[in-house]
């Protein structure tokens, strides 16, 4: 869990840098910046997604996941959450709507991508936190743009991080015989596809909801254990 953690702080400490830092910076430079970030969010996607040659897996996840992530309306609970959090932190809401899309896109973005994944496992089954480590930095530096441009719900989304990151590196060890190299490989796949759909929205190209997404990811480990199960 020490990767997790020190994941978890990294975001605190960004945000708390972004979220001053905001104070002098113009909207038009806000939008700008975190139009570049939405590039940038694409282009991880993408080479995410290339990660598996097994695409019938991967698209399949990312159907099934998708009808269970909408009739689990995560999405949907995620926004509710940040809304929940927005009214303990402030005494009034002067932008809710700016809280939860700060709260639930920094989750999403710092919660499916590969190192997450990978990382998580490693730290479960190996002991070893070097990609979670990498990872806190690339967070702490991404929540200080995430934060000067969408503001506070920024920094709860360590709260995402470290329970999604938590569980992952908890199970692991149960899983140890499940999590072979395509499946790991079919499961980052799904998460850059994940990570293109943020890239998109944070573009204003698309309005995907991204969170009822999330299911898919964990659909190859759990296609890989029905299939060693069978036999």
């Amino acid at each position: 869990m020490l990767g997790t953690i020190v994941n978890a702080l990294a975001i605190i400490a960004g945000s708390l840098l972004g979220l001053l830092f905001s104070k002098g910076i113009a909207d038009r430079y806000k939008e700008i910046i975190l139009s570049g970030v939405g590039l940038s969010v694409v282009l991880i996607g993408i080479r995410s997604a290339l990660s598996s040659d097994d695409l019938m897996v991967v698209i399949f996840s990312v159907i099934i996941g998708a009808v269970i992530g909408e009739f689990l309306e995560i999405e949907k609970r995620l926004e509710s959450f940040g809304t929940f959090l927005e009214k303990k932190v402030t005494a009034k809401s002067s932008d809710s709507s700016s809280f939860a899309r700060g709260f639930v896109t920094a989750s999403l973005v710092f919660c499916v991508g590969s190192m997450a994944i990978v990382g998580s496992l490693e730290s479960g089954l190996t002991g070893n936190h070097q990609t979670l480590f990498a990872k806190s930095i690339l967070d702490g530096v991404t929540s200080i743009i995430f934060a000067s441009a969408m503001g506070l719900g920024v920094i709860f989304s360590s709260l995402a991080v470290f329970f999604y990151q938590g569980v992952i590196t908890l199970t692991a060890v149960f899983m140890k015989s499940f999590l072979v190299p395509a499946t790991i490989a079919q499961m980052t796949s799904v998460g850059g596809l994940l990570i293109l759909a943020i890239g998109l929205n944070m573009l204003k190209i698309t309005s995907i909801r991204v969170g009822n997404l999330l299911p898919g990811i964990f659909l190859p480990l759990l296609y890989f254990m029905v299939l060693q199960i069978s036999h």
